[in-house]
């Protein structure tokens, strides 16, 4: 992209400046976060009073959450003049139900209707979908 910056290999992360991520509304940003960062094993990598964000460990990729009044959720799946899903989120697992599990603890639940055998729809604590997958290649 025009713009951006290019990085040597093994250029320090913090000092980079190609990061990129996607930001998630809610109605507290900063519970939100908690939430990602405990299913995803992510730091917190920044909090404030109207939001905050998370990082794996290494990489340049984040995800961050804003306040948002009058934040309605999506509907999985969709439904005719109702607050329609216009992203989710995905992660790949090697154990499917223990990854669900995990996710229930930390205060998700899983959406009604289940599309694929190998992917589990969970809703986040303010009603974002996201997948839980398993490689269904069979590698």
């Amino acid at each position: 992209m025009d713009g951006r910056p290019s990085h040597e290999p093994g250029t320090p992360r913090m000092s980079r400046h190609d990061w990129w991520g996607i930001v998630l509304e809610a109605p507290d940003p900063r519970a939100l976060a908690r939430f990602y960062s405990e299913l995803l094993g992510w730091e917190i990598a920044k909090e404030d009073a109207d939001g905050a964000a998370i990082a794996p460990p290494e990489g340049v990729a984040y995800i961050a959450f804003q306040y948002a009044d009058g934040y309605v959720p999506p509907v999985w799946p969709a439904q005719e003049g109702a607050q329609r899903m216009t992203m989710h989120l995905d992660f790949e697992v090697v154990d499917l139900q223990a990854a669900v599990a995990h996710a229930l603890e930390l205060g998700a639940r899983e959406a009604d209707h289940q599309p694929q055998e190998n992917v589990t729809v969970m809703l986040d604590p303010a009603g974002h979908p996201f997948c839980l997958y398993v490689d269904g290649s069979g590698s």
